[in-house]
């Protein structure tokens, strides 16, 4: 079986290729994937070759852990139909092509038990579950009543803002770009410089921006976190003594696990969490190489999609 896939050849050199597929083994289910998202954030590092080293990483790879799509096989006793919507993320069976993380191809064959059956109508949408997820382990401890500071007004902040809202929280969003902060929201969106606040007991960083740190923990009131959700390739590095008045603690929040996946989408299937308004572009797979500059380059998009529908 072959598949239609992105294939980062090296930083900067992207192509579709047709690639061969690992054969399935037991336990595994074949998808037809209908869309899939592209990252802003790790794979803007994979693209242009500044992603620190990580367990899986090398080129050629295929990129994308935001894939969506239908079930065409799967064993009997495995919780999954054929016909079913699912979420998957990610996949390695492209062979000597690397799968980091494996996601962006018009088909995917990965063990049953890791996709996620999802409700058909969400259509694209569903492509954000595995943000939502990874804003939700991000929060922790949020106390109804409080102001709580998100620096970075993408997908993954507005997701952030948006289950601070749900837990009875303030959540207060740092954004320079003036495009991701115009609008109305239900909560504010201010640039550094206009907010004079300095006892923020949450700061959650999801800007990816390394330098940051020592005007974050300024921002904080004493015995306050900052919960580092971005993804950095450069080392982090503080200033101690105000981080010793405030007693500060920094937390890093990796990706989601299986509990935080199944918490949001209780709330998206109850109508709580929505996940409208966040996707902005939406091109053929077969544009993707330009896609993707797109993507990392124009402020105006907050996550481009990718449609497989049209490829065979």
């Amino acid at each position: 079986m072959e598949a239609l896939a992105v294939v980062l050849e090296r930083p900067e050199h992207l192509a579709l290729s047709r690639l061969a597929l690992t054969p399935a083994a037991q336990g595994d289910a074949v998808v037809a994937v209908s869309w899939s998202g592209i990252s802003t954030g790790t794979e803007r590092l994979l693209w242009s070759g500044r992603m620190p080293p990580f367990p899986g990483m090398g080129y050629p790879l295929v990129p994308g852990y935001e894939s969506v799509g239908t079930v065409v096989e799967a064993e009997a006793g495995s919780g999954l139909r054929v016909g079913q919507t699912v979420f998957v993320p990610g996949a390695r069976c492209f062979g000597e092509v690397k799968g980091l993380f494996g996601g962006a191809a018009s088909h995917l064959i990965a063990p049953a038990s890791r996709l996620v059956p999802v409700d058909a109508a969400l259509g694209d949408r569903a492509c954000l579950i595995a943000l939502a997820a990874t804003a939700y382990h991000a929060l922790s401890g949020i106390v109804p009543g409080e102001r709580n500071l998100i620096v970075g007004h993408g997908v993954l902040g507005r997701l952030l803002a948006r289950l601070t809202l749900l837990a009875g929280a303030e959540p207060v969003v740092w954004e320079r770009e003036p495009l991701r902060s115009e609008g109305a929201f239900g909560y504010a969106v201010l640039a550094p410089e206009d907010d004079p606040a300095r006892d923020y007991p949450v700061v959650t960083d999801v800007s990816g921006d390394s330098g940051l740190l020592d005007t974050l923990i300024g921002r904080l009131a004493p015995g306050g976190e900052i919960v580092l959700a971005g993804f950095y390739e450069a080392p982090l590095a503080f200033a101690f003594p105000p981080a010793f008045m405030r007693e500060a603690r920094i937390r890093v929040s990796a990706e989601w696990r299986p509990a935080d996946l199944a918490a949001v989408r209780t709330l998206i299937e109850a109508g709580s969490l929505s996940l409208d308004g966040l996707i902005t572009h939406r091109v053929p797979a077969s544009a993707a190489p330009e896609a993707y500059r797109t993507a990392f380059a124009d402020p105006s998009c907050l996550k481009m999609i990718l449609d497989w529908r049209t490829c065979s």
